[in-house]
């Protein structure tokens, strides 16, 4: 890697993150005892659920008392770069009926799959000692299945062998949650993939849609000037911050258009800027 033109090293970012607590404030960075989690979970199922309405689950600004009931079709999200499980349980769970959580740091995957398992066990506080509470896995109405593996060589169209599932399992065999997505969840885990990779995998992440209305997500820390495609370069974790305009560079490049985008508010001063992008084909 050029000391003069320093690019996102897998092996690094991951021997970093697996140094780190396995709990929210490790995956954030030691922001995960204050505002920050709730602040965040609270954004992005606004930002969703502007975007989907029919994921509302009782009557609000989203769905009106006269509403038709939802249709029976289970609702699938995958979450990439998932940490211990923080946007699968405080985000997705609440939403969707099944999330596919990806996660390469060891000991973060090792965490997620100790808080579903106590979910489903219907305990209150899990093996690290984390109070736990997934909701729809006790009941198994939802389920989160865990995957193990980095962006750089994921395919959401062939998500590969599990390593646990909790919660919903199938009468039969016949599982609907086993093809396509309704939504892609990207964040903070971006920064990994050099500009290549990342326009690859959001490619990767198109086709593996389930229809018009499915969407990618992505949120994270923007940099610069909206018109700079500009890219801040942090050796200690070897990730990227990018500037706006790359990003909006990375979703052409893959053929995504951006349908809404919208700033995070409330989080602590002295960060970046964070954002949120709602992406389907163009």
């Amino acid at each position: 890697m050029s000391s003069t033109n320093p690019i996102p090293n897998l092996e690094a970012g991951i021997q970093y993150w697996a140094t780190q607590p396995a709990n929210y404030d490790g995956v954030l960075g030691g922001f995960g005892t204050g505002s920050l989690p709730r602040v965040d979970s609270l954004g992005s199922r606004r930002f969703l659920l502007d975007l989907l309405p029919e994921l509302s689950t009782v009557p609000s600004p989203f769905r009106n008392l006269s509403a038709p009931p939802s249709e029976t079709k289970r609702v699938r999200a995958l979450d990439v770069g998932a940490g211990v499980g923080r946007v699968t349980s405080d985000v997705l769970l609440h939403l969707v009926s099944d999330v596919v959580l990806l996660e390469p740091v060891e000991p973060f995957i090792n965490e997620a799959r100790s808080r579903g398992k106590a979910s489903e066990s219907g305990l209150e506080i899990n093996d690290s000692g984390y109070r736990i509470s997934w909701k729809g896995i006790a009941d198994r109405s939802k389920s989160v299945t865990f995957l193990q593996g980095a962006l750089q060589s994921f395919d959401p169209v062939v998500p590969g062998t599990p390593l646990d599932r909790v919660g919903y399992l199938p009468q039969g065999g016949d599982d609907e949650t086993e093809t396509g997505f309704d939504v892609i969840w990207c964040q903070w885990c971006l920064g990994h993939l050099r500009d290549d990779d990342l326009v690859q995998f959001l490619q990767r992440s198109k086709k593996a849609l389930r229809d018009a209305r499915s969407l990618i997500v992505v949120k994270e820390n923007i940099c610069g000037k909206q018109n700079e495609p500009v890219t801040v370069f942090d050796e200690q974790d070897s990730t990227f911050t990018r500037s706006d305009l790359a990003f909006r560079n990375i979703f052409r490049d893959a053929g995504l258009k951006i349908i809404e985008e919208k700033i995070q508010h409330g989080l602590p001063k002295g960060l970046y800027p964070v954002k949120m992008y709602a992406l389907r084909e163009a």
